[in-house]
């Protein structure tokens, strides 16, 4: 934790450029840069990248940029620039792609019930897509199922939040020893112990549906990011690419 390296302004520069943006458009940035499931009429390819600059509220990304900065500074300062650029968008992509993998399972889960019952999938999309649905679905599916569905379809992702996990898990692999706290929990950690905990306790929220961090939080995002940045450090580890800087 120090000085503001180059790649971190950068990226710090063009998240408050989108979140001023947001605050002026609202719904249409959010139509066009969060990342919607593939199969609703808002999605875009570029939106695996643009969804890690957008975010839904000061606390979001005050949160998301104090950690960019704390924890992506002395990595950077340690890999370079390109380095840390490489590892921090493809952390986020990591992120992106279980997020979406986890929406594709809840999403088919609900279609399959409701093809079942005799309904076609064409039917069932233009329904959603309208923004509506029939109470006689949850007789059919259950509720957790269908709202599951639902929410797979019609529920963006936004946010930093899948790209800086893994940059606590790079953090935690490069300085292992540096104690760290949880806000709620005022004892120092070692960042070796800290982020597994903390990781598994987004793993138990995505699984379980019990939000130990709030309602509305993309666990799963988070959990992808941050697997998506331990393979890259033990693969790196593993070949001494931690020695060279990409500049």
């Amino acid at each position: 934790m120090g000085r503001l390296t180059e790649a971190i302004k950068h990226l710090l520069i063009i998240n408050i450029l989108f979140f001023l943006a947001t605050s002026l458009y609202g719904d249409q940035m959010y139509q066009w840069f969060s990342l919607w499931f593939p199969k609703n009429e808002n999605f875009g390819m570029w939106q695996v990248v643009t969804h890690m600059f957008m975010h839904g509220g000061i606390m979001h990304i005050a949160f998301n940029m104090y950690a960019l900065w704390a924890f992506g500074s002395p990595l950077e300062s340690m890999w370079g620039r390109n380095k840390f650029f490489f590892f921090y968008f493809s952390a986020g992509l990591g992120a992106a792609l279980l997020h979406t993998g986890i929406n594709y399972y809840h999403f088919n889960e609900g279609m399959s019930a409701l093809v079942n019952s005799g309904l076609t999938e064409s039917q069932v999309l233009e329904i959603i897509s309208e923004g509506k649905y029939s109470p006689s679905w949850y007789e059919i599916a259950g509720k957790g199922t269908i709202d599951n569905f639902l929410s797979a379809y019609n529920t963006p992702a936004v946010g930093a939040s899948g790209a800086i996990y893994g940059v606590l898990v790079a953090f935690a692999f490069s300085f292992p020893q540096a104690e760290l706290m949880l806000i709620f929990l005022p004892i120092p950690i070692k960042a070796k112990y800290f982020v597994p905990v903390l990781i598994a306790l987004d793993l138990f929220s995505g699984v379980t549906g019990y939000g130990i961090f709030g309602q509305g939080i993309a666990h799963f995002a988070h959990v992808g990011g941050a697997v998506a940045g331990f393979i890259m450090m033990w693969y790196w580890k593993k070949n001494q690419f931690n020695k060279n800087r990409w500049n």
